[in-house]
């Protein structure tokens, strides 16, 4: 097969996806060292170890969330990254937050800066949504979970960024109380946020 054709192949997966991942070349059976080659002339972007993109793609907001979810398929946005993603705060994240299966090694990525967090059973597994931007599947938590995870970590992220995503999820209609509740419940928070659900009703 010649090189030209690889660089097809390349290109037309590449178009498809928005953001290839090395190990993708597997599928179209081409070598690895095509993807240095079409760096080198242009042809592709290097965004990260093992992640291409074409030089005049669009960056949008999603971008970075796209390389995390291809390089770190297991990982679920959480905290203050679900929290801008629900529109649910007014802080602006310096990393992205993800969880991870307890007894997950963190993920090593040059870019974006990452800060990983561990939960374990229902606590991880429950309250994900898959959602689609920029053609990347995202995996992501709902409002009402990042709401509860949100006073489980308060002491990582601040008791004011807890309320405030509670105070703007019950105005904005993005969570009700009952599933607040009931991810409180599962991340083991009820009782410290009882208070605060019952006055913002």
């Amino acid at each position: 097969m010649t090189g030209m054709t690889h660089h097809h192949r390349v290109l037309d997966l590449v178009s498809q996806k928005g953001l290839l991942r090395a190990a993708d070349l597997d599928d179209i059976q081409t070598p690895r060292v095509v993807l240095t080659r079409m760096v080198a002339s242009g042809l592709l972007d290097r965004v990260g170890r093992g992640m291409y993109r074409l030089p005049n793609a669009l960056t949008s907001e999603y971008a970075s969330l796209a390389t995390v979810a291809a390089r770190v398929p297991n990982a679920v946005f959480c905290l203050l990254t679900a929290l801008q993603f629900h529109e649910l705060t007014t802080q602006l994240p310096r990393q992205l937050w993800i969880a991870l299966p307890r007894g997950s090694h963190p993920p090593r990525i040059d870019y974006p800066p990452l800060k990983t967090v561990q939960f374990s059973g229902e606590a991880y597994a429950s309250g994900i949504e898959e959602v689609e931007r920029d053609g990347a599947r995202l995996r992501i938590y709902s409002a009402a979970k990042t709401v509860a995870d949100c006073f489980k970590y308060r002491n990582k992220i601040g008791l004011d960024v807890a309320l405030e995503a509670l105070k703007d999820a019950r105005a904005g209609e993005k969570a009700s109380v009952e599933d607040i509740w009931r991810f409180a419940k599962i991340c083991r928070v009820a009782n410290v946020i009882r208070p605060y659900l019952e006055s913002v009703g």
